[in-house]
């Protein structure tokens, strides 16, 4: 007697992964683009979506307009200068905002006036984005999953969520289906970093949040864990190891070669280890571009180079809680 294996009847569906864009409005504009591009049923965006730097742009009186970037200061004769500029920043991921010198010089000395804006502007790109989302998925059925990172504020990810949106979806402390059979949960705030971030907390604590969404997976076969913070010595999580008791923390360095280490979060992977999910997201760790099997699980880290305006993801197929394939992107 002849055994065939029983190979599913169903359509497998495709996802598309990206990361860590921190606010890079030409990075965004291909993750939006991407659904289509790679013929994806499912996009997600897996955190660290705000921008890190708000820069004043200085009209001056002759007309002229000034700007510090990267410690040199730009001066700009003509708007085609100006719009060039504001593109560069727009690509780098920071926002900007055009003002008089009276006005530029009481903004700097008040922070809290500073941070007002910053969350202001910040919350303003995101907005847009919402809308971008919305005029490119409206119609096409790609779903289109966003959460927030470590980086990322909740008074700006609260842009995500506007009533009447259909085409983008906040997902984070959430558990959606991103198809008939698949779920994914979402947890953004990631283990304590040297840089302080805003959203920040212990192993313990991010232990507690992924059990208490864990407990919302239907079935863990066909679930998705998208988890901003890498497991721990994955291969997904690996960069320079930085000396924390320096302002800024600086790279240890010993026998002439930066020391690298595991920078991720035991609690991702002891979670990953007792419900073995079909499938990891993660980000966090930009320069770390990686696949791992943790039992079961494969994971993935895509990487982020969003600086240059490039966007790292990976595609994944999956049919019946099992992975089919993946591949690496970059474009």
């Amino acid at each position: 007697m002849k055994f065939f294996s029983k190979k599913s009847s169903k359509k497998p569906t495709r996802l598309f992964f990206a990361t860590d864009l921190h606010g890079s409005e030409r990075t965004f504009r291909k993750f939006i683009n991407a659904g289509k591009f790679y013929e994806a049923n499912v996009i997600v965006m897996g955190g660290d979506i705000q921008g890190k730097l708000l820069i004043p742009i200085i009209k001056e009186a002759n007309g002229h307009y000034r700007a510090t970037l990267q410690g040199r200061v730009e001066h700009l004769a003509s708007q085609e200068e100006l719009t060039g500029l504001t593109t560069r920043l727009d690509t780098l991921g920071f926002y900007y905002k055009v003002m008089e010198e009276d006005e530029f010089r009481a903004l700097s000395a008040d922070q809290k006036a500073v941070d007002v804006l910053f969350h202001e502007e910040a919350r303003k790109k995101l907005g847009r984005w919402v809308d971008l989302a919305e005029e490119r998925l409206n119609g096409t059925g790609i779903k289109c999953f966003v959460t927030g990172g470590n980086d990322d504020e909740w008074d700006v990810l609260s842009a995500l969520k506007r009533e009447g949106v259909q085409s983008l979806i906040a997902c984070e402390n959430e558990m959606v289906m991103v198809d008939d059979d698949h779920s994914m949960i979402s947890v953004g705030i990631s283990t304590p970093t040297p840089w302080k971030t805003p959203r920040e907390t212990t192993e313990e604590e991010l232990g507690k949040m992924i059990e208490e969404m864990a407990a919302k997976v239907p079935d863990m076969q066909k679930a998705i864990f998208n988890f901003h913070d890498p497991p721990k010595d994955s291969t997904l999580d690996t960069c320079p190891m930085l000396d924390w008791t320096k302002d800024p923390p600086t790279q240890i360095v010993q026998g002439g070669q930066a020391v690298m280490h595991g920078a991720g979060s035991s609690s991702v992977r002891a979670a990953i280890e007792k419900y073995s999910p079909m499938l990891g997201l993660h980000g966090h760790i930009h320069e770390s571009q990686s696949v791992a099997k943790i039992g079961r699980t494969t994971c993935i880290n895509p990487g982020s180079e969003y600086g240059e305006g490039i966007l790292r993801g990976c595609l994944v197929n999956f049919v019946d809680g099992e992975i089919q394939g993946y591949q690496m992107t970059s474009g």
